[in-house]
């Protein structure tokens, strides 16, 4: 007796966040909000960087940079999860999910990729101070900028192969907001234990690989500051501190989504929410508001009536 044919899948159903119409407004009304005051408050950031010369040094470019990623990464994903909020039905069709799926990826391991470069630059800036200069060059920045986002594609490419691969005949409905791997390749219609031990590998290696050579850059610039005079430890614990924070909000959901097996979506959900609504919007607040030079060059740009 002949299998029935089996069709491919043409569109994918999400749960989304919740089911209740008050919480799903409330929700959508809290989460219009962040959005709105990430896409302005990154915006901010690139536009005060570029038209600041005092600001056109690598720190601030990596920043400009991290604040032009931070938009893409959140447009990815909340912009969906609103419409979400306000549908009985929460639909996708399978390309735009695969392409959510790929650019997500590619953005949070450009994010990932590029915080790592950041702890470097600090390294250098207050280990070898007389060689920053030369080391940080506009022209290795550059260059640094387009190996991450050259990483990021490459990382991107692999999840989004390993998942297409798959076939997807039979159920639709994604236990998330969005289209991320894990949820995605557990409606596969074949065993994806392989596939999921290769992408746990491969995002768990980038995630917790950057992880170390960040804590190890941090320990080092630490037991370096005994040397420096007070006011020197001063401002370079300002910075690294702000960069820790960030480093700290985006990595700990990404480490917990990534380096385990797919046990909870629920509790992922909620990490999730973290990762792709909260830390775009928490990156600018934590560089503006701890950061002097940011601060003053702002309030320089709306006396000039820039932002008028």
């Amino acid at each position: 007796m002949e299998a029935p044919n089996q069709t491919r899948v043409t569109e994918f159903v999400f749960l989304g966040l919740t089911d209740n119409w008050a919480l799903g407004t409330l929700l959508f009304v809290a989460f219009s909000l962040a959005y709105v005051l990430t896409l302005l408050g990154n915006t901010l950031i690139i536009v005060t960087t570029a038209l600041t010369r005092r600001l056109h040094t690598p720190m601030y470019f990596f920043l400009s940079n991290l604040s032009f990623i931070d938009t893409c990464h959140s447009s990815v994903t909340v912009p969906k999860m609103l419409e979400g909020l306000l549908r009985e039905r929460k639909t996708i069709s399978f390309d735009d999910c695969i392409a959510q799926l790929f650019f997500l990826h590619l953005f949070a391991c450009a994010e990932i990729l590029l915080l790592t470069v950041m702890a470097y630059d600090r390294y250098v800036a207050i280990c070898a101070p007389l060689r920053y200069p030369n080391v940080m060059s506009i022209r290795v920045c550059v260059q640094l900028v387009l190996a991450l986002w050259w990483g990021g594609t490459v990382h991107s490419l692999v999840q989004t192969l390993l998942t297409i691969r798959l076939p997807y005949c039979g159920p639709n409905v994604i236990d998330s907001y969005f289209c991320d791997v894990p949820p995605v390749i557990k409606l596969a219609c074949t065993d994806t234990y392989l596939t999921g031990v290769l992408i746990v590998s491969n995002s768990g290696t980038i995630s917790l690989t950057c992880f170390l050579a960040l804590v190890t850059s941090y320990t080092i610039i630490l037991v370096s500051l005994r040397k420096q005079s007070a006011e020197g430890r001063r401002k370079a614990l300002s910075t690294c501190s702000a960069h820790f924070m960030v480093v700290a909000f985006f990595f700990g959901p990404c480490i917990f989504i990534y380096t385990r097996p797919d046990t909870s979506f629920s509790i992922d959900k909620v990490v999730s929410v973290f990762y792709t609504v909260v830390t775009p919007l928490l990156n600018p607040l934590i560089y503006t508001l701890r950061n002097e030079e940011v601060k003053s060059a702002i309030k320089h740009l709306r006396q000039k009536q820039v932002f008028s």
